[in-house]
């Protein structure tokens, strides 16, 4: 398995971003809660994916929001490598959005789950890992070969 540095480190940017955006802070308030002085550049950076974190650094991000490090970068993990073995990641959000009409059965779906989750839309509670058997009941609903749908959900992804 090859790792891209450049997308994992954008990942790891975009989900600090999230996490103090859900807390409500910005830059300069996270920095007040931090244990070392950061310039808000570097904050930036960090959130940018453009600028390496040391594993240090992102412990004390992490503890300052409240955050496990290694939930956060199981996060991460789960947008980084998208499909594990057997199964498709999709985003239900995206489900609801997407306009095809043969995809009206996985809709329904999508939005009933979405309102049965605690806080729809919060990253992860919208998110879903679809294994072969869920795969093949959807695709006989969407009246779809498997394949095909797998091809419209690849396209579904989380971002």
């Amino acid at each position: 398995m090859v790792i891209d540095a450049e997308h994992y480190q954008r990942i790891l940017g975009d989900e600090l971003r999230k996490l103090r955006r859900r807390r409500g802070w910005t830059r300069k308030e996270l920095n007040t809660h931090l244990q070392s002085e950061i310039s808000l550049q570097t904050l930036a950076t960090y959130e940018l994916g453009t600028r390496q974190c040391s594993v240090v650094r992102l412990v004390e991000l992490c503890v300052a929001m409240d955050e496990l490090p290694q939930d956060l970068l199981a996060k991460v993990h789960r947008r980084v490598f998208v499909e594990e073995p057997g199964r498709v990641r999709v985003d239900l959000n995206r489900v609801v959005a997407e306009a095809a009409p043969e995809l009206l059965p996985l809709r329904r779906w999508a939005e009933d789950r979405l309102r049965r989750t605690p806080e729809p839309g919060a990253g992860s509670g919208s998110e879903v890992s679809l294994d072969l058997p869920a795969l093949e009941r959807m695709a006989e609903l969407c009246d779809l070969p498997v394949v095909e749908l797998i091809s419209h959900l690849r396209k579904l992804a989380p971002a």
